[in-house]
């Protein structure tokens, strides 16, 4: 299996990734491909393709709304995948999906992770996909050379071993319980779910949900592998549409910028 998304975070010089996240299709799917081709040049390790879903219960109401807009402008898995296929004819960035157990089981798991690999997508995060019950998904992912990116939450120590020492690509550290959402303070005291991480594998990890502002990408860089960042660069596209490219440019750019020095 292709080791590109340790790839990234290893190719900067303190070993640390900026992982974006863009809902597909918002406010359509040609600007989205737009979106994707400005982050990897703005220095994105990592982007993270939303796939609408029309229930997607790990979402706050940002990303949810992003759900609503997408599918409503038409949004299908299949475009999503013939929208990566024009990007990757542009660049070669680390690309992982997140979307949801039901879309990738009706779409059929052989056929969507086929896909995937032909257009090079190194990872797929599942997010209501109990860990006790992602065998089913995993053996296929895995078949196609795709990893099944785990999700880690502020929970037992034993229960972040178990999770951790089974991890492939990278591990999804979320910062709190609830979902994803900008936050003005990160309050959980996240180095200890890192400490267990570490004890049982080498496999990197990065901290998301809540991540907006510099400073805050690299205190949870500091701390981890890198960061994530979703909702703030999704609320973007929220407020100036079609015209989101250049500032979600800048945005990451700084992001970029401030966990370099972590």
């Amino acid at each position: 299996m292709s080791d590109k998304i340790r790839e990234s975070f290893e190719k900067n010089p303190n070993k640390k990734a900026f992982i974006t996240f863009i809902t597909a299709g918002d406010p359509d799917i040609e600007s989205t491909e737009e979106f994707i081709l400005k982050m990897a040049d703005a220095g994105a390790d990592i982007i993270e393709v939303g796939i609408p879903f029309s229930d997607p219960v790990a979402e706050g109401a940002v990303i949810q709304n992003a759900n609503v807009r997408a599918l409503k402008a038409g949004t299908t898995t299949d475009k999503v995948f013939e929208m990566v296929e024009r990007v990757r004819a542009k660049s070669d960035v680390t690309l992982c999906f997140m979307t949801y157990a039901n879309l990738v089981y009706h779409y059929g798991y052989d056929k969507f992770f086929d896909r995937c690999s032909k257009l090079n997508v190194s990872g797929v995060i599942i997010p209501d996909m109990p860990y006790e019950e992602k065998e089913e998904m995993e053996s296929i992912s895995l078949k196609y050379g795709v990893n099944y990116i785990s999700m880690v939450a502020p929970t037992s120590e034993d229960r972040v071993k178990m999770i951790a020492k089974e991890a492939k690509g990278f591990i999804y550290v979320v910062s709190s319980m609830g979902v994803t959402g900008v936050r003005d303070n990160i309050s959980t005291d996240l180095a200890p779910i890192v400490g267990h991480i570490r004890e049982v594998t080498d496999v990197p990890c990065a901290i998301g949900f809540g991540i907006k502002e510099p400073a805050q990408a690299k205190a949870m860089a500091g701390v981890s592998d890198g960061a994530i960042v979703g909702s703030a660069i999704v609320r973007m596209v929220e407020k100036y549409g079609k015209d989101a490219g250049q500032y979600i440019y800048d945005y990451v750019k700084s992001m970029k910028e401030a966990v370099l020095e972590a």
